[in-house]
């Protein structure tokens, strides 16, 4: 029988272990260890040491789990194991290479299609975010709820720009000008576990982004959901962790985000 409890506690230690060698690595980052895996698609040799850290550690406290993770395309298939970690070792590298500091460790844990585990570490404010399945949504071992705000007048919203797909660019501008007039400001701070780590602590009441992937979301979706507060993709459908689009908001707010983003969005 797997202890959550005790898998979470383990998993938040090994995330502050690898997040000490980002940023010590962070402090001699040159350019010319840029490698691009595609269109502004930017990874260095920090993020594949990370993910192998990671990858280690995690197949020892569960050895019968798969993987799927960011750097390692064999790691990009779901097996038919029960259980799969889910891994982006540096969520916002571009910021992490530009020095801006705003960029996480992030850790899921699938059982089946569901996530029971889950916890990002944002590295420069030394923050550990984290849940387990039921068990309520914590930041250095204090709870935290998503914001009380009940309207998407009273919200700030958090969002992602497009930098590889530019295929809907006019519906987004049009999502973005809508939301201008009828929130409190928007937010692109280049991290979508952060941004959906700070919706689960009520620094934002909303966040949305499209052309995603499973690493980017999982761990931080979970934290929402526990934090009291609602996921789904654009149109309120449940499978947001492979569904390359995510809404997340206090329930009110998350209708509210709906209607604006529907109005566009096809």
């Amino acid at each position: 029988m797997i202890s959550l409890i005790n898998l979470c506690e383990d998993v938040v230690s090994l995330a502050k272990d690898v997040g000490k060698f980002i940023l010590q690595e962070q402090q001699n980052f040159e350019t010319k260890y840029i490698e691009h895996k595609g269109l502004n698609d930017l990874v260095s040799y920090v993020d594949k040491q990370a993910e192998e850290r990671i990858c280690l550690r995690l197949a020892q406290l569960l050895p019968e789990a798969g993987f799927i993770t960011e750097e390692n395309p064999e790691n990009q298939i779901i097996s038919n194991r029960e259980y799969h970690w889910i891994v982006d070792p540096l969520d916002g590298t571009t910021n992490f290479i530009h020095k801006l500091p705003i960029f996480a460790i992030s850790i899921a844990l699938m059982k089946e299609k569901e996530i029971v585990l889950g916890v990002v570490y944002e590295i420069n404010k030394d923050e550990c975010f984290y849940a387990i399945k039921n068990g309520g949504a914590f930041c250095n071992n204090k709870v935290i709820e998503i914001s009380g705000n009940k309207t998407l007048a009273a919200s700030l919203v958090a969002t992602g720009f497009p930098y590889h797909f530019f295929g809907k660019n006019i519906q987004y501008l049009q999502i973005l000008n809508d939301l201008m007039q009828k929130t409190q400001g928007l937010r692109r701070l280049g991290s979508a576990a952060v941004d959906l780590a700070y919706v689960a602590c009520g620094r934002f009441e909303a966040f949305f982004e499209f052309n995603l992937k499973p690493w980017d979301v999982a761990a931080g979706a979970l934290l929402v959901q526990e934090a009291g507060g609602k996921v789904g993709k654009f149109d309120a459908s449940e499978d947001f962790v492979f569904g390359k689009e995510i809404l997340a908001a206090e329930s009110n707010i998350f209708l509210e985000m709906q209607e604006v983003i529907a109005k566009y969005w096809i």
